[in-house]
């Protein structure tokens, strides 16, 4: 199994061991110490799950009073899974990575609290699984749209579908500080 860190602080690409036979295949989707030893010290406690069609955006969301770190991967299809740091006084603040997650490569995605997550559906369509490490908060709900030029996001090109209300969020530079998150400095 691999960790491999990113330019923002806390991003993670896991790459899980995969066994395959003339059965199939297994694979660890998560194992507590294991992750803990590869720089991913969380603790989850809801998982989520998802089935989107070609083109779907879903983000870019983040919750602040109740943030969710997510472990995203992919259970059918292929998606691009950005993280966008957006916790002021990061020195990444504002920069972007992003990832192709598919049921054929395995890989998973950690986007630890405090930053803005969102993925585009690359296959016909897409079933995404994630865990998080805190509730879903309804009142908490935050996002940032998700093709703001101030960021630069370069998603794949194609039609995109996005649900009314990802329409309508703002672009990181109008956002009030005190909606966005605040970076506790180096772990």
């Amino acid at each position: 199994m691999d960790f491999i860190g990113a330019e923002i602080e806390g991003v993670c690409l896991i790459k899980p061991d995969v066994f395959r036979d003339n059965r199939g295949f297994f694979m660890e989707t998560f194992n507590q110490g294991k992750y803990s030893e590869g720089g991913v010290p969380y603790s989850f406690v809801q998982d989520n799950m998802s089935y989107s069609g070609r083109g779907t955006v879903r983000g870019l969301h983040y919750q602040l009073k109740q943030p969710q770190g997510k472990l995203v991967f992919v259970l059918k299809g292929e998606i691009f899974d950005v993280a966008v740091d957006i916790r002021r006084g990061s020195p990444t603040f504002g920069r972007w990575v992003g990832y192709n997650l598919s049921e054929s490569n395995r890989h998973q995605l950690f986007v630890p609290p405090g930053l803005a997550h969102g993925f585009m559906v690359l296959s016909e369509t897409a079933e995404v699984y994630y865990k998080c490490t805190d509730l879903y908060s309804h009142g908490d709900e935050y996002g940032l749209l998700w093709n703001d030029p101030g960021i630069g996001i370069k998603w794949p090109g194609q039609e995109v579908v996005l649900s009314e209300k990802d329409t309508s969020l703002p672009i990181l530079a109008t956002i009030n500080k005190e909606h966005l998150p605040l970076w506790s400095g180096s772990k």
